[in-house]
């Protein structure tokens, strides 16, 4: 977003110098700037259109009902980039302790596929039924993605 921003910038600047200075540059030198900002401007363009996209096959588990003697249970989402540029998870985050996100540290290429664990441990918690949300920050066209688990503890 910012690049996009910078090139416009640039852009407006030079051509500005030149209409400024129009009168005294010549047809030679005025085509070779032209040419130029022609150029970063694509380049710009293209470069800024390259970008991540994370895709998840379900942003939703129920775990269903289960017992407090086995209170940790486990799920996992499998996402995709659907981008055409590597994506990169910044910061997976839980809405409370007892609820643990495992990532992906390294890029996922474009069209592969990775997978998020989430871990919810319901030891010490109250029996009864719970919901829990897991925000996913990525360098992606979508910068941030909430998941969600929900299930029933029973005594």
């Amino acid at each position: 977003m910012t690049l996009k921003v910078h090139i416009y910038w640039i852009f407006d600047l030079l051509l500005s110098k030149i209409y400024v200075k129009q009168v005294k540059i010549t047809n030679k030198s005025y085509m070779k700037k032209m040419i130029l900002m022609s150029l970063l401007l694509i380049c710009g363009v293209t470069f800024a259109a390259a970008q991540a996209e994370i895709k998840f096959d379900k942003l939703t588990h129920n775990f269903g009902t289960f017992s407090e003697k086995d209170a940790k249970v486990s799920c996992v989402f499998t996402f995709t980039n659907v981008g055409d540029a590597p994506l990169i998870i910044n910061q997976a985050v839980a809405s409370c302790g007892c609820t643990v996100p495992e990532y992906p540290k390294t890029p996922v290429k474009p069209g592969e596929t990775g997978e998020i664990k989430v871990t919810y441990n319901g030891k010490g918690k109250f029996p009864g039924h719970f919901k829990k949300m897991i925000t996913i920050r990525t360098n992606g066209k979508t910068e941030m993605t909430r998941l969600y688990i929900e299930g029933d503890m029973t005594e």
